[in-house]
Parts: C-alpha cells; sequence; structure tokens
C-alpha cells in the first residue's frame, strides 16, 4: 500500500480509536508495521513533572510503559523536544546526548528516528522509531513520521484538556477541576452552569444530559423510530416507479436497522444506562461510525453515511418532541457550543445569560462584539472543549485571561467569588461619571457615543451617559428574522433609535452583512468571505434592498434631525457616489410620497480597508463625516482573518502599522475639514483609547459597558501627557513593547484595574 494511503488508514484508525490509550497503541503499532522496524514509542511530556513518560510502545519492555521517564532535556527523546525537529541518527549509542535505559531493554536497537508532537508551539511528545541494524532512514520516512507527529498533536491536546491524559495511564480522576485556555472575546468574570447551545440537526454536538425519566425519554425515541420508518416507508413507495427493486433494497436496510433489535435497541440500552434520548442517539451513532470507518472495504466504509442518515432523521424527530426552544435556562447561564451565532444568542433570554465559551471564534467575531455590548463575559477559540460533557456543569468563566474552569474547586471558587466582588465595587465607582462630559483634565474634549443593534443597548447607553449612536447594526434585526424585513417593519425598529436619542445623532449602518455575518435566509457561500461580497458591495448590487432601507430610516426621522447614514466596506469613490445617487433619489420618493420636506441625511464613509485609508482625502470631500471601522482594519491591515483562532495572537491593535494608518486618517479628514470618529473596538478599551484622543479623533463609540471606563480614562490623564505618549510609541517598531508603554502609563496613572482587575495581576 503507498505510503500515502497507509498515512490516511492510520489517521483515520486513531481518529476511530474508542479512548486516548487505545488512539497511541494504534499509533505505535502502525508505525512500526508500516515503516517495517522494531521498535514504536511515545514519549509524552508530562507538565507537572517536567518529564518525557513512556505512554505507548510496541517493541520495548510493556512494563515500562508509564514507569520510565526520561527529564525534558536528557537523552535523544529530550534532545528531539528541544530542538522542535526531527533527529534521524544511524548510530544512537554514539551520540553524547545518548541515555542507556535498561528497563526498556532498548540496548540493542542503533537506528533512532524521533519527531516532536507540538500544538500551538508547545512541544507535547516525542514520537520515535527504533531499529537493531545501523539504518539511516530516508528523506521520505522523515517526512511520514513528522506528519504522523503533526497529526498526533490534536489527539493529545484534546486528551490534556479533557482530562483523559494520565502518566500512570489510569482512568481520569472525576470532579477535579480542569483547565481550558482560549481567546477573551469580551472582558470579565462570571461563575455559573453550563448551559450545551447546538444547531438542530447536528448529531455530533448534541450534549450528554441526564435522563430525568428513563420511561419518557425512551417512549420519546419510540415515537421517532416509529416516524422515522413511516418516512423511510413513505420514501420507498414514492420511488416504487422510479428505482429498480434492488436500488430500493437499501430503504430495507434502513427499516431493520431501526429494528429494537439494531440500533433502536442499542439506543435504549444508552438511556437506560441514564443519558438522555437524543445523547444516547448520539454516542450509538459515533460508535457505528468508528466501526465503519476502520473497515477496509470500500463499500462498507460507505455505509457510514447512511448510518449519519438515519441519526440526523431521528434525531430531527426528537427535536420536534423535546420542545428545546422552550428549554429551561437557570440564572446565570454559561452558553456553551462548538459555534455561537449572533442570532442563536438573541433568541436566548438574555436577562439569564451570564457568560459564552465556544470553541471556533475569535475575539473580534460578530457575536463577540454583541457579547461585549451585553457586557458577558466571553471566551472564543477554546478549540478542545468537550462540549458535549458539560451540559449543567458548574464553570468559571474568567475572560482577562481566557480562561474557563470545569468543576472549579472550592478554594478557586472563592477566589474568584473576590474578584467579581472586587469588580462590582469598581463599576459601582464609575457611576459617577457617567453624567460627566468627556474631558481631560486640560480641557480637550471628546463625543462618546454608543454602538447599539438591540434596545438593551439602548437602555444601557442612556443610563451611562452616551451623547448619541455612532453605530447602529442595522444588519441585526435583519438576523432575528426569516425574511428581510418590510419597509414599514424596518422603519419602526429605526424610529425607536431616533427617539430614544433625539436630538442626539444617531449613526445607522447601511446593511452589513456577508463577512462572518450571514442571514439564515440570504446565505454567501465564498472560499474567502473576508475579501468577498460584502457590505456595499451587495446593497449596491441589490438596489431594492439598499432603497427599501434607506427609505425605511427617513420615514423613520420624520420629525426629527439626528438621523446619519453610514457607508461600510467602502473602497472606491464610485461606490461612495452611486450611494449617494441612491440616497438623494430616495429623499425624492419619500418628500413626494409623505408630502413634507425631507432633508438629506448626513452621509459618512467608513474606513474598514487600506486602499481607503490612501485615497481618505478625496472621499471625506464626497460625504459629511468618517469613521473607522478599527476591527475590520487591523484584519485588513494585518491580513489576519479576525475569526482565524491560528493566527488570533497576530491580530493586535498596537501595531505600529495600525496606529500610523489611523493619524494618517486623522489627519487627511481634518485637512478637508470633516469630523472623524471611530467605532471599532479600539475605541471601548481604555488603553488604546488613550492614543486615539491623543491622535485626534472627534468621536469615540463603543459598548455600553466601557463607556464609563474610557470616560474615566479620558477624565484623568491630560491631553498633553496622551499625546507625549503617542509620540513615544509612534517611534516604537513593536506592537508588544507598544502595548507595555501604555500599560506603564495606565498603571503610573492608577488605571490598571479599568482593563483587569487588580486581582489578577
Amino acid at each position: 500500500m503507498p505510503m500515502l494511503e497507509e498515512l490516511r488508514k492510520i489517521v483515520q484508525d486513531v481518529d476511530s480509536a474508542p479512548n486516548f490509550t487505545a488512539a497511541l497503541d494504534i499509533m505505535v503499532a502502525s508505525v512500526r508495521k508500516t515503516m517495517g522496524t522494531e521498535v514504536c514509542s511515545v514519549y509524552l511530556l508530562d507538565d507537572k513533572t517536567n518529564r518525557y513518560v513512556l505512554m505507548a510502545t510496541e517493541g520495548l519492555n510493556p512494563e515500562s510503559i508509564g514507569v520510565v521517564s526520561l527529564a525534558w532535556n536528557e537523552g535523544l527523546v529530550g534532545l528531539c523536544g528541544a530542538r522542535e525537529e526531527p533527529i534521524n541518527l544511524d548510530n544512537a549509542s554514539a551520540h553524547p546526548k545518548y541515555h542507556y535505559l535498561p528497563e526498556t531493554g532498548e540496548e540493542k536497537y542503533n537506528s533512532f528516528l524521533g519527531a516532536p508532537i507540538m500544538h500551538r508551539r508547545k512541544v507535547l511528545g516525542v514520537l520515535v522509531v527504533q531499529q537493531r541494524d545501523q539504518r539511516k532512514f530516508d528523506e521520505s520516512e522523515e517526512a511520514f513520521l513528522v506528519t504522523l507527529s503533526a497529526q498526533l498533536s490534536g489527539v493529545v491536546a484534546h486528551a490534556k484538556a479533557v482530562g483523559a491524559f494520565e502518566t500512570t495511564r489510569t482512568a481520569p480522576r472525576a470532579n477535579v477541576t480542569r483547565m481550558f485556555s482560549g481567546i477573551a472575546g469580551a472582558t470579565g468574570i462570571v461563575i455559573g452552569r453550563a448551559v450545551v447551545m447546538y444547531p438542530p440537526a447536528d448529531i455530533d454536538s448534541v450534549p450528554d444530559r441526564i435522563a430525568e425519566d428513563t420511561d419518557e425519554e425512551i417512549a420519546l425515541l419510540q415515537q421517532a423510530l416509529e416516524a422515522v420508518r413511516h418516512d423511510v416507508a413513505e420514501l420507498n413507495e414514492k420511488m416504487a416507479n422510479t428505482l429498480m427493486p434492488e436500488e430500493r433494497a437499501l430503504f430495507d436496510v434502513y427499516l431493520r436497522m431501526l429494528d429494537d433489535n439494531a440500533l433502536g435497541g442499542e439506543i435504549v440500552e444508552r438511556i437506560v444506562a441514564g443519558n438522555w434520548a437524543q445523547g444516547a442517539l448520539r454516542e450509538v451513532i459515533e460508535e457505528h461510525m468508528q466501526a465503519f470507518a476502520a473497515m477496509d472495504d470500500p463499500y462498507l466504509r460507505e455505509r457510514m453515511a447512511d448510518v449519519r442518515d438515519l441519526g440526523l432523521r431521528i434525531l430531527a424527530h426528537l427535536q420536534k418532541q423535546d420542545g428545546s426552544s422552550l428549554r429551561d435556562f437557570p440564572e446565570k447561564s454559561i452558553l456553551i457550543g462548538e459555534e455561537i451565532t449572533t442570532a442563536m444568542l438573541v433568541e436566548t433570554p438574555l436577562d439569564k445569560i451570564a457568560g459564552i465559551v465556544t470553541v471556533t471564534g475569535a475575539a473580534n467575531s460578530h457575536m463577540a462584539i454583541v457579547a461585549r455590548a451585553l457586557g458577558l463575559p466571553t471566551v472564543v477559540g477554546v478549540s478542545d472543549l468537550p462540549v458535549t460533557q458539560l451540559d449543567d456543569t458548574e464553570l468559571i468563566v474568567d475572560a482577562y485571561q481566557g480562561r474557563v474552569y470545569v468543576q472549579p474547586s472550592r478554594q478557586l471558587r472563592t477566589r474568584y467569588k473576590d474578584i467579581i466582588k472586587e469588580e462590582q465595587q469598581l463599576v459601582a465607582g464609575l457611576e459617577a461619571y457617567k453624567d460627566l462630559p468627556a474631558e481631560t483634565p486640560d480641557g480637550h474634549r471628546v463625543a462618546l457615543y454608543v454602538n447599539t443593534g438591540l434596545m438593551a443597548d439602548v437602555a444601557r447607553g442612556k443610563e451611562r451617559g452616551a451623547e448619541g449612536v455612532g453605530l447602529y447594526r442595522t444588519e441585526i434585526p435583519f438576523m432575528l428574522r426569516e425574511r428581510f424585513p418590510g419597509e414599514e417593519e424596518q422603519r419602526g425598529i429605526y424610529r425607536q433609535q431616533l427617539e430614544a436619542f433625539s436630538p442626539r445623532p444617531v449613526t445607522m449602518r447601511t446593511l452589513d452583512i456577508g463577512g462572518d455575518k450571514d442571514l439564515p435566509y440570504f446565505p454567501i457561500k465564498e472560499d474567502n468571505p473576508a475579501l468577498g461580497w460584502r457590505g456595499i458591495r451587495i446593497t449596491l448590487d441589490h438596489p431594492e434592498i439598499f432603497m427599501v432601507q434607506i427609505r425605511a430610516m427617513l420615514k423613520a426621522a420624520i420629525g426629527f434631525d439626528n438621523l446619519q447614514v453610514m457607508l461600510p466596506m467602502i473602497s472606491s469613490v464610485f461606490e461612495i457616489e452611486e450611494a449617494l445617487h441612491l440616497i438623494h433619489r430616495a429623499v425624492m420618493e419619500v418628500q413626494e410620497e409623505e408630502g413634507v420636506p425631507i432633508a438629506m441625511p448626513r452621509v459618512g464613509v467608513m474606513v474598514e480597508v487600506p486602499a481607503t485609508v490612501l485615497q481618505i482625502a478625496d472621499m471625506a470631500q464626497l460625504v459629511d463625516f468618517v469613521s473607522v471601522g478599527s476591527n475590520d482594519l487591523t484584519q485588513y491591515m494585518l491580513a489576519v482573518d479576525r475569526n482565524n483562532t491560528r493566527v488570533a495572537d497576530i491580530y493586535t491593535p498596537y501595531h505600529p502599522s495600525v496606529l500610523r494608518a489611523l493619524q494618517i486618517v486623522v489627519d487627511e479628514a481634518h485637512r478637508v475639514g470633516r469630523p472623524v470618529g471611530i467605532c471599532g473596538e479600539m475605541a471601548g478599551d481604555p488603553a488604546t483609547a488613550i492614543l486615539l484622543v491623543a491622535m485626534g479623533f472627534d468621536s469615540l463609540s463603543m459598548s455600553a459597558s466601557n463607556l464609563l471606563r474610557v470616560r474615566k480614562a479620558i477624565r484623568t490623564i491630560p491631553f498633553i501627557q496622551a499625546r507625549s505618549l503617542l509620540e513615544q510609541v509612534m517611534q516604537v517598531d513593536n506592537a508588544a513593547v507598544i502595548k507595555s508603554l501604555v500599560e506603564f502609563e495606565l498603571e503610573d496613572l492608577g488605571l490598571m484595574d479599568l482593563i483587569r482587575p487588580k486581582n489578577k495581576g
């Protein structure tokens, strides 16, 4: 069998293993056989002892597993880990780092090839093959082992995360605190209970949940099985005149699989063992899928699709019966899931939601931005989170450090309760700033606006002294519907926003979908959505959508004089001209229709792409104001997908290129007499807000939860001191150093508690 086929087979077998120990055993046996060597072993680094422990072997003394270990810098295994690269020797015993381990019987082996097992730049272990005769493994064999170790890294990282990695190869202890790391999406700390969120008919995401009434769960299952049998029988009848009898035999196979002696019986067994019907179904389908995946026969492997199809059909009927939409959310619910979309979040009872944790996503995903607006501590990109095991489990979400603690100990819970209390005292102290202007001690004034999308943002923003709305995300009402909202529906929604803040300005961004903001009824599938059809590009291609929205805004603004319209994802002068033409047309239409004078609203351009930065003076002369969207601008300046956890650490607003681009925008907009604001996440961070004020931004717009923190920071630092800090950081070429300089300044001013609790250090 070609080596590539062997590689696929080994990876498939490892992924299908019932547990971590079995996965390692399969790995070493398969590699030894494929490479024609006498020994294959896996050494894993134990974080507690900082030693490489022999965890699996084929060829060495099996009694040495879990017993033999090497210091992190000891032997050829330690050398391989320290160098973070393969070690290939045909006479290992002659190497100065060779370390003899009599317990393994390895003195007989001369040839050595080791590859580090790495995950996110961290060495987790070493995969080793050895042979008695002197043999220099060739380049293809070395590449094969490196590829396998890379595949194994995810399995090892996941096992460590879920507590399945034990150097003694015993079962992991129950009720032990486990810590998972991700990326802070919305800062804060919360203690609560997990509520697993999963999309309908997604069998992989169904959580385990204790069956409160076994008989009821079995009854629900039987109803679902009967419904699927009925569906299959109907399909069979429908295809009677279309398919040959032998082709229709698959329907008979389906019916036999649904029998009480087949899938049905196995699912009942899992329910009796304590899992609810949907979790029991997932367990059984997963087991069958793994069994089929391990088969060599291509025809039998194809039967995986049939098993999965049946599982999805049963699940769909179970979900119809269980009233998922009416599920119970306890006080202080922490939503967890593979992915939680903005639509999923806003459909929950928000008064009971205390935090969010997701496996995928990034700090500046749309959901994370909305979570910040709602003041919900959020950690995203927790790639090793065992979601299906966590329903109704107690969690601590530390969204300052991007950590999630599962089943926290009493000491940990006490410590975090103290931090939460300290945070509450800080917020209470900030209330004194809500009615004060955002003005530096030496008299430099800045307008502070709020970002809105839900009416909850409006109330919170007004309570905390917002001077208007710098960004109203009009896409959120679109996300909450099953179709495009009509003109009258939109008019009512927009009027609420305009009325709430009148006479203060309300800046409405035209429909900004695409990228990470899909509408369920208008899906956009692209290979590279960040660089695709989004924002103004969509609405100019669909003027019927754009015109309805602008007309609704204009009608909503009748009697008020505070509407501002903002155009997103602008990259050319032509787009502005085309949008302005449509807005002028809408003004005339509404004026004729309503019979009252309609003023042309103030129109602004969003700066989100580098092309706009370099042409901002030309563009600014066509509009009334300029507003920077720092999240997307940072993404495009650094060529970093802000939803990709692999490159999330590269995304930073402190990058010198980002700061210099922002200064160019301010200087050029002011040169042609246009005010310039910023409505990205930089505006809501007290640390970066100080730099923005120093640059000369006229307004900052942010989540309501950040208004008081930013106002306090502005009222504490003199403008002349902020300018001096900016001049200093503009000379620095390293983002990490810039961040440190800004934080040192905050420390001197006694403001560090605005960006992290004192207790966290």
